[in-house]
């Protein structure tokens, strides 16, 4: 039996808000309108940030990199080799295919990369550096011949460890812009920003809803919404570690969900204590304890059944086990964003260095997609070939007859005058008025 010893006040919904969807869908059409000065125009406005070009300079960039202390530069290298080296291992993965179906029929795909691509770094509350590894150079993995990065200013100067990240990771072109007119400059271009095909990378509920409506002009990555964890665990784990991390990633935002669910009474009762204890000396408690008696469950199950269904159903973008047997979970588990087994291993590493992408489905997603990965920037692209005439004439005959049936006498068309043209007398195939 499935209770719930601690229930969210608040349920996350995957619907926009109005207001939300009506202010973007003015800022969006202000920069397709007015172009370079609208941008200046919002920037000036939501960021208090004046300049002639937003666009950074080679020397901007350059120093900013040379700002970076000794271990800083260490540390940013080590987290782009980790994901460098699992995007290349996934690339790797992702083979061209040529396969002759039938004698003289060839079929086959290409893995193609998205010619330009507009990266997006957040940087509010939090300068997320992370996400210039995740983006940019995941693309460049890919292949993707143009790869541009906007990240807002922070504390009204351009961020300086942000922008070193884009610059190691590879982007092309940097540009200190944020927000929606950050979105709208890339997706719609502006007479200095060439527009891009294809936007990634996470952001606040404006900028999301501004990707959500440009959707389908330029392609994105996924929607995205709050950081959501949920940690699987059982009485081989503890309160402290739980806790920990679940709280950990309620610091993103106040409408975080952190849910715990757990076979043991004991294990979430002592969840609970230490969640009220680290509240009272957490840095982040103000933005984590919010999210947390909001949107924070503590779900009890008497079975492994119920555990696996319950955590399916819920769909987390973070699902973290920390059970006797984490493997099983791996097998069973079929909706999730990103997995952690094990107690050694945690989302804040997944969020900044082992490797994997951090741009991970949310709002249930997780049921129908992956998150972020060297695939996303590729386009799989089917050709055929047909060698001979006999082929032509035979898939000519049975494709003239599949059309008529459809009542397609054109694409019928187009099939017999393959087989008059290429095949013999024997083949038989149904013109257009024949009777099938």
């Amino acid at each position: 039996m499935i209770r719930h010893l601690k229930t969210a006040r608040i349920r996350q919904g995957a619907t926009s808000d109005p207001a939300v969807t009506a202010t973007v869908e003015a800022l969006l059409r202000e920069v397709l309108e007015g172009g370079d000065a609208a941008v200046r125009r919002l920037m000036i406005r939501f960021d208090g940030l004046d300049r002639a070009s937003y666009r950074l300079e080679d020397d901007e960039i350059r120093a900013c990199i040379g700002g970076l202390t000794r271990q800083e530069r260490i540390d940013l290298d080590f987290a782009q080799a980790q994901v460098r080296r699992f995007a290349e291992a996934q690339r790797a993965t992702l083979a061209d295919l040529e396969i002759e179906t039938l004698p003289g029929i060839v079929l086959g795909h290409r893995n193609i990369p998205v010619a330009n691509v507009g990266c997006y770094v957040p940087g509010g509350r939090y300068p997320l550096l992370a996400s210039a590894h995740m983006t940019v150079l995941t693309a460049k993995v890919a292949g993707c011949r143009r790869v541009i990065t906007c990240a807002p200013p922070f504390r009204g100067e351009v961020a300086a460890r942000i922008v070193a990240a884009q610059a190691l990771a590879g982007a092309d072109e940097i540009y200190v812009l944020g927000g929606v007119q950050a979105i709208a400059a890339m997706g719609h271009g502006t007479e200095t920003i060439r527009p891009v095909d294809m936007l990634a990378g996470p952001g606040n509920v404006y900028v999301a809803e501004a990707k959500r409506l440009l959707f389908g002009k330029v392609g994105i990555d996924l929607f995205a919404g709050p950081t959501e964890t949920l940690v699987i665990a059982d009485a081989t784990s503890d309160g402290e570690m739980v806790a920990t991390d679940l709280l950990g990633q309620a610091e993103h935002g106040v409408n975080s969900p952190a849910v715990l669910i757990t076979d043991s009474e004991t294990l979430a009762r002592d969840s609970l204590a230490e969640i009220d204890r680290l509240l009272r000396i957490l840095p982040t408690a103000a933005v984590a304890g919010r999210a947390w008696e909001d949107f924070g469950e503590v779900i009890f199950c008497d079975t492994r059944d119920e555990m696996v269904a319950e955590a399916d159903r819920i769909a987390s973008e973070h699902v973290q086990v920390m059970t006797a047997d984490p493997d099983q979970f791996l097998e069973r588990l079929t909706n999730y964003g990103a997995l952690f087994l094990g107690p050694r291993t945690n989302v804040a590493f997944g969020d900044k260095v082992i490797g994997t992408n951090h741009t991970l489905p949310t709002l249930r997603a997780a049921r129908y997609t992956g998150g972020l990965w060297v695939g996303k920037f590729l386009k799989t692209c089917t050709y055929q070939r047909i060698l001979t005439d006999e082929a032509a004439a035979l898939i000519g005959s049975y494709g003239s007859r599949l059309c008529h049936m459809e009542g397609f006498a054109g694409h019928s068309e187009q099939a017999n005058l393959r087989v008059r043209r290429y095949g013999r007398r024997n083949v038989g195939y149904a013109r257009a008025a024949d009777p099938v």
